[in-house]
Formats: structure tokens, sequence, C-alpha cells
């Protein structure tokens, strides 16, 4: 089991926290094979995350978005064009599925992407958005779309 030692709900606090970019840097939306960091910060500048973009090398549709907290805790990742993930108690959920922090197990629990919330799972891009929309990004970072956006 991980267990990053944050309770329920302080991660759920910290989900629920508007986010916001750091400063003004543009930065590329990674290529084939790319992934970024990028660096916010909670909207009362007290609390620092990151926002996690990761690309395959060969599959186009295969991307990775998480939100991370206490620079390591992942709270929110999103898995496109994976394999289906098996939870602890068994269960399979396809692809793509939302992965959310639970307490006692870390990012280990995934679950189907609320479709009212994540209208268009076809298009990175959009997707990309949705995602920061629903980690509760309200000033997105400057993010340059690639040729394979």
């Amino acid at each position: 089991m991980a267990d990053s030692g944050l309770t329920q709900a302080e991660a759920d606090a910290l989900i629920a926290l508007e986010k916001r970019r750091v400063g003004e840097e543009e930065w590329h939306y990674p290529d084939l094979g790319g992934a970024i960091t990028i660096p916010l910060v909670s909207t009362d500048r007290r609390e620092p995350f990151l926002l996690d973009l990761r690309r395959s090398r060969i599959d186009l549709a295969k991307n990775t978005y998480q939100n991370r907290g206490r620079q390591t805790v992942v709270l929110v990742r999103l898995d496109l064009g994976a394999r289906p993930h098996r939870n602890p108690d068994g269960e399979e959920v396809g692809s793509p599925h939302l992965h959310l922090y639970r307490e006692g197990f870390g990012d280990k629990w995934a679950y189907g992407p609320p479709t009212d919330r994540f209208v268009d799972l076809e298009d990175p891009w959009r997707t990309l958005q949705d995602f920061m929309q629903f980690c509760r990004v309200v000033e997105a970072p400057i993010i340059q779309r690639g040729l394979f956006t």
C-alpha cells in the first residue's frame, strides 16, 4: 500500500483548492515520448502543486495528466490510451481511467472518468483543458499546442 501520510480530508481539501499558474512562462505540450512538469500554486499562494503531462513515444492516444500536491503526492491522474487498471479490490477499470487519491492507498484506485466533466476523451487537448478544470486550475498555465496535439 502507498501511504503518503495525508488523510482523505486533507487530500480532498488539496484537490478542491483553486490553483493558478506560477508565472508567465510558456510551456510546449510534450512531443511524442516527452514529459513536462509545470508548477502551480493555490490562489492564496500558500500551497504549491505540480501539473505533469506525459506522452507515449509510439501510441498517439496514450497520455497521462497528473496533479500532485506536497511535491510527491498524486492527487488526481488521468490515463488515456492505457491498459486496463486493476484496483486493490480486484475490480478492473478500462481505459481511459481516472485515479483519485485514497487514504492508505495513494493513487492505486481508478474509476471511469465522469462523462459530464470530460466531454471528448478522444481529443487530448480538450481533455487537458477538462482535466485542469477538474483539478480546479482557475488560471491555466500557458501551453502551446504541438503538431500532434
